[in-house]
């Protein structure tokens, strides 16, 4: 199993390191624009293999595509991230150009692969890949849900006093701090809904929290989140690669499912070797159903920004 990680930078470099870590690939390829930056990454991250017990092989390349070839999974980090302040909207100018060339060379020289998108504004980045790679609509999906739900889930536990791994949710929608739906209604403490435990009050409080989960990072550190992103996505190529079927919320273009078509936002899918094997439709609220709308005219919004 191969997989490549375009962009050397804090999320590919954290991509590649869970990716490694979880010791499921035989080979994964950094690939930067930068001279010599993803050989230097790549490098650095195989001196941490007889320490953490992985024998998957990182190889870094500038910006040399071939050494992509027949990659099982491509993943796209590459593109400037936000600073404090900035919309992922905002990033739209510069990041397209760059997603449009890479996603292109990927396809070039992996014709089959699965494609991960990560650059933001991560919706329409992910909806361009499709208008220029080809690609069947199952394969290529935008990673935001699921990063989305982790920061949900981290909030859900700490209003709930709770350990993570007793919580459940998920958050669809679009990967804004607008369009963000995280289901409250749904979210679970070892299978009973976290509104016995908690009011609705403090419910809507980690609602709005989640909402702006990466604005408050980027708050603080002066840029993008890395550990979480790169997390979230060695989660969904590891599903994806091992054939796991789990379910995840991603960025997926849609025909009619939920009401919508020809655009791509966060619904729950199933993920397996074929990329997205199912998108599932789940029953929801009146309320939630009007925000998943309403952020879908923003994504649709960002996307006739495109020169496609």
């Amino acid at each position: 199993m191969k997989i490549t990680v375009v962009g050397a930078g804090a999320v590919g470099a954290s991509c590649a390191e869970y990716i490694a870590i979880k010791n499921f690939a035989s080979e994964v390829v950094l690939l930067d624009i930068k001279e010599g930056f993803a050989e230097g990454k790549a490098m650095d991250l195989m001196q941490c293999a007889s320490l953490n017990g992985f024998d998957t092989k990182i190889t870094g390349s500038t910006n040399d595509y071939s050494k992509t070839a027949n990659s099982n999974i491509c993943v796209i980090t590459s593109g400037i991230p936000r600073k404090p302040g900035m919309t992922r909207e905002e990033l739209i100018g510069i990041n397209a150009g760059i997603v449009k060339t890479v996603s292109t060379n990927l396809v070039q020289h992996s014709p089959n692969t699965v494609l991960i998108v990560v650059s933001n504004p991560m919706d329409t980045m992910t909806y361009l890949a499709h208008k220029v790679t080809g690609l069947s609509k199952h394969k290529i999906i935008g990673m935001g849900g699921a990063l989305d739900s982790a920061r949900f889930k981290y909030r859900l536990a700490e209003a709930l006093g709770a350990p993570i791994s007793d919580v459940d949710g998920m958050v669809i929608g679009g990967h804004s701090d607008v369009g963000m739906v995280p289901l409250t209604s749904l979210a679970t403490r070892n299978s009973i809904k976290v509104s016995e435990f908690i009011s609705n009050e403090r419910l809507e409080q980690v609602k709005e929290d989640t909402k702006v989960g990466g604005a408050t990072l980027t708050k603080l550190l002066g840029t993008s989140a890395w550990y979480a992103p790169g997390a979230a996505v060695s989660g969904l190529v590891q599903a994806i690669a091992c054939d796991q079927k789990k379910i995840f919320p991603c960025s997926v273009l849609l025909d009619r499912e939920y009401g919508l078509s020809d655009l791509c936002i966060g619904v729950p899918v199933v993920l397996g070797a074929n990329g997205i094997e199912e998108i599932v439709e789940i029953k929801l609220s009146d309320s939630d159903k009007a925000h998943l709308h309403t952020s879908a005219e923003g994504v649709k919004k960002t996307n006739s920004l495109l020169d496609v």
